[in-house]
């Protein structure tokens, strides 16, 4: 991205939060007060409106974007859809789900299949240079062992695992391998191919004194498994910094005011977001 657009995209986001600031403290209704102004000069907008519905990549991936394939309630939930519906609540079109696969998210905002993708992509350099994102959340890592054990009990921080006398066990092929080899360079390290979110057999049967694995399991993995200690303490781990990656919704590249518009409905939406998310994350 240029440093022009960059600037105009900065610009035009302070632009907006600045109105709905002047609207909420001129306005007396309390329930969409601080509504974000819609743009008149963006041709995604323009399109978008005229065609009556907002067009989103959808693909299930909780606690982000989840499908409701019980019926009965609606289809989709999370803070990715809550933010779509908001999106077009404020264009005044209808939101129109487009399914997607994990081979053409990416691929369909270019060809213009949909207006944005909103099953939650995780922020690469490679993608950055396609797409723009909007990020709402990020995906981070924990690190779990035995409560029981005096190496994790006596724990304070991460760092007290990079160790000669620890161990530590993960999946071979796994998004964290490199991770843990940068991360414990001192530690002993043990590469497992069994296990799903982790190597949770390998903590139990005290192989391993601990072992990584993404925030999101962990919330399910220490309600089902008992007398676990994960690290960094504090929100049950949520708000682990540990290979941390943003989260968010994508759009087209050289859309300068759509992007800012988004941008900043976000932002004005971040803390609902992640009370969703939340709940989202208590009900896997």
């Amino acid at each position: 991205m240029t440093r022009v657009s960059v600037h105009k995209i900065w610009s035009t986001a302070r632009r907006y939060s600045l109105a709905a600031c002047v609207g909420l403290a001129m306005s007396p209704m309390a329930v969409h007060a601080a509504d974000v102004p819609v743009p008149a000069d963006s041709p995604r907008i323009q399109a978008i409106q005229k065609a009556g519905v907002l067009r989103v990549g959808v693909l299930s991936n909780p606690p982000w974007l989840v499908e409701n394939t019980r019926g009965g309630d609606e289809v989709w939930s999370g803070p990715a859809w809550l933010l779509s519906k908001e999106y077009a609540r404020l264009l005044g079109v209808k939101l129109q789900p487009v399914l997607v696969s994990h081979e053409t998210k990416v691929p369909v905002l270019a060809s213009n299949q949909v207006d944005m993708t909103i099953s939650p992509l995780s922020v690469t350099p490679a993608r950055q240079k396609v797409v723009d994102f909007v990020t709402y959340s990020k995906t981070s890592l924990c690190v779990f062992g035995r409560a029981d054990n005096p190496k994790v009990a006596n724990a304070k921080s991460v760092d007290d695992f990079d160790k000669p006398e620890v161990t530590v066990a993960y999946l071979t092929g796994g998004g964290e391998e490199a991770w843990v080899k940068t991360r414990f360079p001192h530690a002993n390290l043990r590469g497992v191919t069994s296990g799903v979110a982790a190597p949770v057999e390998e903590i139990m049967a005290r192989r391993a004194d601990v072992t990584p694995i993404n925030r999101i399991p962990w919330i399910a993995l220490n309600k089902k498994v008992k007398g676990l200690k994960a690290l960094p303490e504090g929100n049950n781990c949520q708000d682990s910094t540990e290979m941390a990656s943003d989260i968010g919704l994508a759009i087209d590249k050289n859309q300068p005011e759509f992007l800012a518009w988004l941008t900043a409905v976000k932002d004005r939406m971040q803390a609902q977001l992640a009370a969703e998310e939340a709940a989202s994350i208590e009900k896997m």
